[in-house]
């Protein structure tokens, strides 16, 4: 006669298989334990006139804030009339002939904007007063329209 077709590890491989099956009918007996415990009131949470969230429901004799649609501002608020004279006023503190450029120092604020040769009117020298208006540039604010005081 023959040997017997189940090996040794085809015998272990079949009680490991149904070792899972078991552990796996028992997570499904549990999970189905678990759900008729539950309900949904244990399930749903609020948020408070705060923003937290707890799970006490809101006191419905407590008076509530009405607020009106058109207070609320969706976007960014325009900006009023901020800058009344937009020519501002300094002392050119560098400037660089052979290369045309310079930086002006503003009276006021004490800030440093670049000025090229071409955003100059009248030609003006180291430690003059002059008067400039600001643009944006590829690096930040330059000073264009600059004029001697």
């Amino acid at each position: 006669m023959g040997k017997s077709q189940e090996t040794y590890s085809k015998k272990e491989k079949e009680k490991k298989r149904l070792q899972k099956r078991k552990e796996k009918e028992q997570r499904r007996e549990e999970r189905k334990a678990m759900e008729v415990d539950s309900d949904l009131a244990s399930m749903m949470a609020y948020v408070d006139e705060f923003g937290n969230i707890t799970d006490t429901p809101p006191d419905p004799t407590k008076k509530k804030k009405v607020i009106k649609a058109e207070n609320i501002e969706v976007s960014i608020p325009k900006k009023g009339a901020e800058e009344v004279d937009p020519v501002k006023k300094g002392r050119i503190d560098f400037f660089n002939d052979e290369k045309g450029y310079g930086f002006i120092k503003e009276s006021g604020t004490q800030e440093k904007y670049f000025v090229h040769v071409k955003g100059m009117v009248d030609d003006a020298r180291e430690g003059e007063m002059v008067s400039f208006e600001l643009e944006e540039g590829l690096k930040g604010l330059n000073a264009v329209n600059v004029k001697k005081i």
